[in-house]
């Protein structure tokens, strides 16, 4: 179960809110009283209710907006009890000053906004003691194993006591998405993104229809993406939503903030504790992750990055879908019926060997912009297709540093300064940096002066979809490959690979085209 909070100032929208929540199905709301800012009318808020009420008075210490003094709150929780409200919040400390009165439940709650403590035990069980009905534990997550220990707490105690237990923050997330399937009664969520009232906190919607929470059990076979960041990650979005249309109510793919120095600790506890079954790797771990592979496969061992991490059978499994699905947007491009035709045939990887099958690109030239994680990943896969490649970055000791890397594996491969990027004999151009993402569209890696209708033009950035450098190039008559193609395309491959069931590619498209298309203009 979903429990939404409302927090507002005066008591019609508070009313009218409840109203709102009611019919979209929500079967419980916590109110909260301190964020009222008029004289609280608890019979008002309770006359007629949609669904039942937990009442909360919370404290400033607490996380609340309460200002006044501590006995003229105690007074006001005790009047809420005695007017028959279905819930009241008592603080671990404060409960025990209250008895219960009526029909009303006790929730005794917890919450630390620094850490989530060593001692969840003798937390649980000093709270115990204070006649609740149910426990509320709500701490801050410092590292991703606090998500852990939280959950093995709300299974272990399940059948002791109804435990509401979870973490904030944005590294807490994944608490409060599994939380109910672990054995809490319910979770809490916010009315929408405006409506946050503790940190980490989901909107309802978000988390019934895209989460699915009140579906889910503990037998939830878990997805993930690992980052640091995460927060902007389009990755929970579109595999949740390939889930939901084809059935999968049994999965669920959360968003795991994983620093760099707590990646091992990660890697080692998640997969048991959650019932982890893969991972979308993305920055910074994408190399770090290699030496945790049981096995990995071609395109791993040619880029020296790993996307995408599999738990099966006992063993840890590596690919990289970044790879292959930039290459099929290359293919399904040039093999159209355009003036830049290429006869090129996607997958051209030798599944046993690993070698090239056709050279599609041979006699051509690629230049690359940007000599990072992409820029390698696509450079590794075109020259593997025949093409010879010139590598430029504003920094061009990086450049250099990848282009003799690169050249280490037989390559013909090279690297000029940045700004000799427009003075070369390339057809292929490909924006590997992210000039041009959201919010700065009016940026562009190549102007468009030099663009000619010969060129074949690749944009890793997705956000927009027609960024400035993909309109030039369309006004110029080039060829052109969007992000989105690529992103798309690899979040497909990995479902395939997580699913063994054939993506809903279309809708995965739709999915990222909605989702940046407000942010776009």
């Amino acid at each position: 179960m979903i429990c939404v909070s409302i927090a507002r100032k005066r008591h019609r929208f508070v009313l009218a809110e409840h109203k709102h929540l009611g019919e979209a199905g929500v079967k419980l709301v916590e109110i909260r009283l301190d964020y009222l800012q008029t004289r609280m009318d608890i019979r008002r808020l309770m006359a007629n209710r949609p669904t039942p009420i937990i009442a909360t008075i919370r404290r400033e210490c607490d996380g609340g907006l309460y200002k006044g003094a501590e006995n003229a709150r105690l007074m006001l929780l005790r009047s809420v009890i005695a007017e028959g409200v279905d819930y009241i919040d008592l603080e671990d400390g404060v409960a025990g000053s209250i008895p219960r009165y009526g029909s009303t439940k006790r929730i005794v709650s917890y919450h630390n906004f620094s850490e989530t403590p060593e001692n969840l035990d003798e937390i649980f069980e000093r709270m115990a003691k204070q006649d609740p009905d149910v426990i509320k534990i709500a701490t801050k997550a410092n590292t991703p194993e606090d998500n852990l220990r939280m959950l093995e707490l709300v299974e272990k105690k399940k059948d002791v006591l109804p435990l509401v237990g979870f973490c904030m923050g944005d590294m807490g997330i994944p608490s409060r998405i599994l939380c109910p399937a672990y054995g809490s009664p319910f979770t809490f969520a916010c009315v929408d993104e405006q409506s946050v009232v503790a940190p980490g906190q989901i909107p309802y919607q978000t988390l019934r229809d895209l989460y699915r929470v009140e579906r889910i059990g503990r037998d939830v076979k878990v997805y993930g993406v690992i980052a640091d960041p995460v927060g902007h990650s389009l990755s929970p979005l579109i595999h949740n939503s390939a889930f939901a249309h084809k059935g999968m109510d049994d999965r669920v793919y959360l968003p795991f903030r994983v620093p760099k120095d707590h990646l091992n600790a990660f890697l080692e506890k998640a997969p048991s504790a959650l019932n982890l079954r893969g991972l979308s790797v993305t920055i910074p771990h994408k190399e770090a992750v290699i030496p945790k592979l049981d096995e990995q496969d071609t395109s791993v061992r040619v880029i020296g990055a790993c996307n995408t991490m599999l738990w099966e059978e006992g063993k840890c499994l590596g690919t990289n879908t970044d790879y292959q699905a930039a290459m099929n947007a290359f293919a399904e491009v040039l093999n159209a019926d355009i003036p830049q035709h290429i006869d090129w045939v996607e997958p051209n990887d030798d599944p046993e060997t690993g070698a090239s099958k056709t050279s599609p690109l041979s006699g051509r030239t690629a230049i690359l912009l940007g000599a990072g994680g992409v820029g390698r990943a696509l450079g590794m896969g075109l020259a593997r297709r025949g093409a010879s490649l010139i590598y430029t970055d504003i920094d061009l000791p990086r450049a250099e540093k990848l282009a003799a890397q690169i050249a280490e594996e037989g390559f013909s491969v090279k690297a000029i300064p940045w700004e000799q990027r427009h003075f070369t004999n390339a057809t292929l151009v490909v924006n590997c940096t992210p000039i041009g993402m959201f919010p700065k569209v009016n940026d562009t890696p190549f102007d468009g002066s030099f663009l000619r209708p010969n060129m074949v033009l690749f944009d890793a950035v997705y956000n927009p979809e027609n960024t400035l450098f993909v309109k030039q190039g369309r006004e110029h008559g080039c060829a052109v490959v969007t992000g989105l193609s690529m992103f798309a395309g690899q979040a497909a491959l990995q479902f395939k690979r997580f699913t063994n069931t054939e993506p809903p590619v279309e809708l995965m498209k739709d999915v990222v085209k909605k989702a940046t298309q407000p942010a776009a203009w």
